[in-house]
């Protein structure tokens, strides 16, 4: 069983940056395209990013030249790298496990971490 553990929120000032990280146990990451999904207050769960198992990597029209998904897979572990953050980013950002081709909707994966909270203040 593939489990998968989300860190690096936390509350920042609008223009700042972080770095979230998810690292998988049970099973090697290399296989599966992994995303990162977030959710606010009172909104449905959206696609931020994704990355194939072979490196190809796609985001949200909201996040791009933003920010920046990468995987290490010698680590087991997948980063989402945000850069000029804006106080619409925050939410609970989750990390997810997709074995299947499509990645910008939350049913094609089929593992999720439990998230962490990235909170930006203007």
């Amino acid at each position: 069983q593939l489990q998968l553990v989300e860190s690096g929120g936390g509350l920042v000032q609008a223009g700042g940056s972080l770095r979230l990280s998810c690292a998988a146990s049970g099973r090697t990451l290399s296989s599966y395209n992994m995303g990162w999904f977030r959710q606010a207050p009172g909104k449905e769960r959206e696609f931020v990013a994704a990355i194939r198992w072979g490196g190809s990597t796609y985001y949200a029209d909201s996040v791009k030249g933003r920010f920046t998904i990468s995987r290490d897979n010698a680590k087991n572990t997948v980063y989402l790298q945000m850069n000029s953050l804006k106080p619409e980013d925050t939410a609970v950002y989750y990390c997810a496990a997709n074995s299947g081709i499509r990645y910008s909707q939350s049913s094609y994966y089929s593992y999720w971490g439990r998230g962490t909270q990235v909170t930006v203040s203007s």
